[in-house]
């Protein structure tokens, strides 16, 4: 039963390059959790206005936009290796910029949204790098234990980013939590290096060349666009992340909610903060630690579908929690749990269904959906505080987040009834 159960971890034995891109990517992100709760922590202290530190994700949305738009037919038809390592160079030095805002002690800020945005752009750009990349690595049998080790690497970056960022912030300053994230990112550098190069094949290059030279750029940006005509089921992957994002995630308000509700001192509230971002993490990791069961299951979109449902029941209770710290937490971890088991069905949908000439441009809606929508969420969530309070802007949202979910079910039937290829007939669901 436990052996059902544990993940499957055959894809970092099996593959060296997923092992290396695994580890490095491990790092930097911990790095870039670090600065994200020192972003908005600075913002609100900055300006005192909930508005302000939601508009931190509307600033971090138009770069990634832009990045992950445009650079999908790049990343197509260019060794993705090269731009995975130009991409990584960009977030540093990105970093860098908040972290010299940090230092001039009480920036315009402008000059934090700025570094924000650009963070934002790199990070995305990569992003779409490397999920285009990881599918090439492993065999299709590896695709969703590929994508749980990804979600625990991911998570695991969630717990430990936020609360070495939270403690840092509170003992050393902001400067140092942006200069712990620079440093990060050598890690996923050096990883750059030894990985073989991925040049895309020669399939997917022709597929872009006409007459000799490369087809119309804006045939390029919006082949993938064409692609997703008639895909409901993999539309709908984007649209359920979208709700759960958009209505039900409530990040903006923890540097609020941890002094309104919480009682958290202008000494604690970091601590206090990063504890929130991390027990989202928490229930991941322990889900993504338990995905071994994933493996067997053959309705993609019905799990999908249901743990979109219970990430909203537990932000519900999050905002219902009061002043109840270990109440708070334990329902942001179950929020988190389910997060994972949606991530890993929509991952795997994905990685399945579009072919390698597309996966660079189709990784790249998907890492705008995935990071976008909670950037959304952000001014969400600040605008709906604004007008009523935090606690209810928690509440509606994932009460939102829930009947979305239905509303989405009832829309596009085939999503709950999609059933995987590629996996064992003889295994149960």
């Amino acid at each position: 039963m436990l052996r059902r159960l544990a993940i499957d971890v055959t894809p970092l034995r099996a593959s060296r390059d997923f092992r290396l891109l695994w580890f490095g990517e491990l790092v930097s992100s911990a790095g870039s959790q670090i600065a994200l709760v020192a972003v908005f922590v600075q913002v609100y202290a900055l300006t005192n206005s909930v508005a302000a530190v939601g508009l931190v994700g509307l600033v971090r949305l138009v770069p990634l936009a832009l990045a992950t738009l445009l650079g999908g037919p790049i990343i197509d038809t260019r060794d993705r290796r090269r731009l995975l390592l130009m991409a990584e160079m960009g977030q540093l030095l990105s970093s860098a910029v908040l972290m010299v805002g940090a230092l001039m002690g009480k920036p315009p800020v402008a000059l934090v949204y700025v570094g924000a945005a650009l963070v934002s752009g790199c990070g995305g750009f990569a992003a779409s790098i490397r999920s285009a990349i990881s599918p090439n690595l492993v065999s299709k049998q590896q695709l969703p234990s590929m994508v749980a080790l990804n979600q625990l690497m991911f998570n695991s970056t969630m717990i430990v980013g936020p609360a070495i960022g939270g403690l840092v912030i509170d003992e050393f300053g902001l400067a140092v939590a942006y200069g712990l994230d620079v440093m990060s990112f050598l890690a996923a550098i050096v990883s750059c290096f030894l990985i073989r190069a991925q040049v895309p094949t020669r399939e997917s290059v022709a597929a872009e060349v006409v007459g000799g030279s490369f087809a119309n750029g804006w045939s390029q940006l919006t082949e993938g666009l064409r692609f997703l005509r008639g895909q409901r089921v993999l539309q709908s992957t984007f649209y359920v992340d979208l709700i759960a994002m958009i209505f039900g995630m409530p990040r903006a308000l923890f540097p609020v909610l941890a002094v309104t509700q919480f009682g958290a001192s202008k000494a604690t509230q970091g601590s206090v903060v990063g504890l929130l971002f991390s027990a989202v993490a928490v229930g991941a990791v322990v889900a993504a630690l338990t995905t071994g069961w994933v493996r067997h299951v053959r309705r993609h979109g019905l799990a999908v579908l249901w743990a979109v449902a219970i990430w909203g029941l537990g932000i519900v209770l999050f905002g219902l929690s009061g002043d109840s710290l270990p109440f708070a937490l334990a329902s942001l971890a179950l929020a988190g749990a389910a997060d994972v088991v949606s991530a890993v069905f929509r991952g795997s949908i994905l990685q399945s269904t579009v072919p390698d000439n597309l996966r660079g441009r189709m990784s790249s809606v998907h890492i705008l959906v995935v990071v976008g929508g909670p950037g959304v969420g952000d001014v969400e969530a600040g605008l709906v505080a604004a007008v009523f309070n935090p606690v209810a802007s928690v509440v509606i949202g994932g009460a939102v987040c829930i009947a979305g979910v239905v509303l989405l079910a009832l829309a596009v039937p085939e999503f709950a009834r999609y059933r995987a290829p590629h996996v064992n007939e003889g295994a149960g669901s």
